[in-house]
């Protein structure tokens, strides 16, 4: 059931917009990191190794947000 495409002559309306996008270097959040020894269970080491392969991260990075979250959320003032 394959339709056949007849093409026509229109004119096409075309308008430049500007560029919204942001430049590939503001996407990148420059936060200075200081490295620390962390000793955790073999489950939740076993657990972030894991879930990072499934979502093709980093482990080191996911435990990271997971660290930052917990702090913004302990530094917001309660309501």
């Amino acid at each position: 059931m394959k339709k056949k495409i007849i093409y026509t002559d229109e004119s096409i309306k075309a308008e430049v917009i500007a560029d919204f996008l942001p430049k590939p270097e503001d996407l990148i959040v420059h936060e200075k990191k200081t490295r620390v020894t962390l000793t955790l269970t073999q489950a939740s080491l076993d657990f972030f190794k894991r879930e990072a392969k499934k979502q093709g991260a980093s482990y080191q990075a996911m435990i990271r947000q997971l660290i930052d979250y917990y702090v913004d959320n302990q530094s917001s003032p309660k309501v």
